[in-house]
């Protein structure tokens, strides 16, 4: 650990405690979001806020050097906590590449430069190992990504980026770069856009795929039709940092049904006429399964069973 930077450090977000957490950071963190996942041992730390609310005065308890904060949504907390003297640091990633430049900015305020140059490197690496392993495939399917559902909202911007990286259509692109009041979708516009692959992530609770098949008007979705309707946790998708990193493969290797599935990745897009690198992030993060494609089950030849609409379940 380097010798000089904040010595208490909160964590107001799951994405803050991660990249604390990987950069050796883990000793001086004092207090963390309440939605902090990872790495598991964070839990055990004294939860000081939710993500838009905060308990201004346990922070303040803490005696904090530092606290670190995601989010134009944490301006009202970051106001009080600058105006009761706390040092605060935010960052407002919204793509792949500020990510990486928010996690070098962590990385120096916490005097752990190096290990921040570590970690994007890997990050990095992570990521583009799964976008260029099934490059060149012409197929770009539609995709429809739901980050809420009351309203509707899409088209976060580092999610687009992947959807299109793995080889699919962001079908609403052009709302990127907006904040999230200015990202409402109607469900005439779903309907129109007519996606193929319907992928949705409720920040904070779970996706209920069945309600979204059977929304007035969604029947004659095409992704609807097919069945393909899937979930992606809100952990692994929605908090730009080292999740999004996360891919899938260690976790798969605990599962040898899950593995297999994996290994019929690159063969997916022959069989089915579907785009591979789709089926390559999205398959090993849990969310595509194979039983839509009419392949049989690696361990036993079956044909897949249960609803189509249902996620793989998770490890």
């Amino acid at each position: 650990m380097a010798g000089y930077g904040p010595r208490r450090i909160v964590c107001l977000t799951a994405e803050t405690t991660e990249i604390a957490f990987r950069l050796g950071c883990h000793e001086r963190v004092v207090g963390v979001s309440g939605y902090a996942v990872r790495p598991p041992e964070a839990r055990k730390k004294p939860h000081v806020a939710a993500f838009q609310t905060a308990h201004v005065g346990r922070i303040l308890a803490l005696e904090p050097d530092l606290v670190l904060g995601f989010s134009d949504l944490q301006a009202d907390i970051v106001r009080e906590l600058v105006r009761r003297g706390a040092q605060v640091l935010v960052t407002n990633q919204r793509t792949l590449d500020e990510t990486y430049t928010a996690i070098a900015m962590i990385a120096g305020a916490l005097g752990e430069a190096e290990a921040g140059e570590r970690l994007i490197v890997d990050l990095r690496s992570e990521l583009e190992s799964v976008f260029a392993a099934n490059s060149g495939l012409t197929r770009s399917p539609r995709v429809y990504f739901e980050e809420w559902d009351e309203p509707f909202i899409s088209g976060i911007a580092w999610v687009g980026e992947i959807i299109e990286r793995c080889g699919g259509e962001d079908i609403f692109a052009g709302r990127r770069g907006a904040a999230a009041t200015d990202r409402v979708i109607a469900p005439e516009d779903v309907i129109a856009a007519d996606p193929e692959l319907i992928v949705a992530s409720w920040c904070g609770k779970k996706a209920n795929l069945a309600r979204i098949a059977s929304r007035p008007g969604w029947a004659e979705i095409a992704a609807v039709r097919a069945g393909r309707i899937h979930e992606i946790k809100a952990p692994d998708i929605l908090q730009p940092g080292p999740s999004l990193g996360l891919a899938p493969t260690p976790r798969c290797r605990r599962s040898s049904a899950a593995a297999a599935r994996s290994a019929l990745v690159p063969s997916l897009g022959n069989v089915c006429g579907w785009p591979a690198q789709l089926h390559t992030y999205m398959c090993m993060c849990k969310v595509i399964s194979c039983q839509d494609l009419s392949l049989p089950e690696p361990e036993t030849g079956r044909p897949w069973s249960g609803s189509p609409a249902a996620p793989l379940p998770r490890p």
